[in-house]
């Protein structure tokens, strides 16, 4: 007499494992997404409130560049996410090309404006501070320069993927570009310890303590807070843009628009 096979038992619908796969599906990602929008936005208000209020009113002078060297409240957290964000979608440009993950494509077409547009913001805050600093708007600088080829690379991979008709093709030739454009993050970062350039060090590390007041220091980390928060705000509801866009014609999205139309 032998064994009967043993057919594999499914995974309960409350296992961890599921949970963090459910929300692949176009549609579950849609429906989470925009509970957690208002949450975000209030956060964007509040920590940007905060942040702009100890950085600009409450922060001390300095004592070298005086009331100019405010606008790294601005500057510094755009920088950051410029290049976060540039990870971020190089990553999710990987995952759906290497998996055919159709969430993790619309993630990164997402994410590129947005990164896109701290990078702006990165580079004429940082024009706005050289001004009276270096007494010039614009040098060529290994930071500035590598900061300026980050943003060529977010309009190329927006310009790529939507240059192409098959979607398809469109991701895997943008994943292709952003992964190989992601070399230039660390080049970024690591520019003025590989170079001698006017751009100065960092005041924030992991590594060492900060070489700025703690008060500086609060409202620097209440604005990139706030910059995280108008991130996932507007990448999510672009992404839910983008996840409309394709998925036309199925049925959850037939549905969504019967019950608006009802509404």
């Amino acid at each position: 007499m032998t064994d009967s096979p043993i057919a594999p038992k499914k995974a309960p619908p409350d296992s961890p494992g599921l949970r963090w796969s459910t929300f692949a599906a176009p549609s579950r990602f849609y429906s989470l997404s925009g509970k957690l929008l208002p949450w975000l936005w209030l956060a964007t208000l509040g920590l940007t409130a905060a942040g702009l209020w100890v950085g600009f009113f409450v922060a001390p002078t300095d004592a070298v560049q005086r009331d100019a060297y405010r606008i790294i409240f601005i500057h510094v957290p755009s920088a950051w996410m410029s290049m976060v964000l540039y990870l971020a979608m190089a990553f999710w440009a990987a995952i759906g090309w290497a998996f055919k993950a159709r969430m993790a494509s619309m993630l990164a077409r997402a994410i590129a404006p947005t990164g896109a547009l701290f990078t702006v913001v990165a580079l004429w805050s940082g024009a706005f501070w050289g001004k009276p600093t270096w007494g010039a708007w614009w040098v060529w600088d290994a930071r500035l320069t590598s900061e300026l080829i980050l943003l060529f690379l977010y309009l190329g991979y927006m310009g790529l993927v939507e240059s192409i008709d098959d979607v398809r093709r469109g991701d895997q030739a943008g994943a292709l570009l952003a992964l190989v454009g992601a070399v230039n993050v660390p080049i970024i970062y690591f520019s003025v310890k590989w170079w001698n350039t006017l751009h100065q060090g960092a005041s924030v590390s992991m590594t060492s303590a900060p070489t700025m007041a703690s008060t500086m220091l609060t409202g620097m980390l209440l604005m990139a807070l706030a910059c995280w928060a108008y991130a996932f705000a507007v990448v999510f509801m672009r992404t839910r843009a983008v996840i409309l866009e394709r998925e036309q014609g199925t049925g959850w999205v037939n549905d969504l628009a019967a019950s608006r139309q009802g509404h």
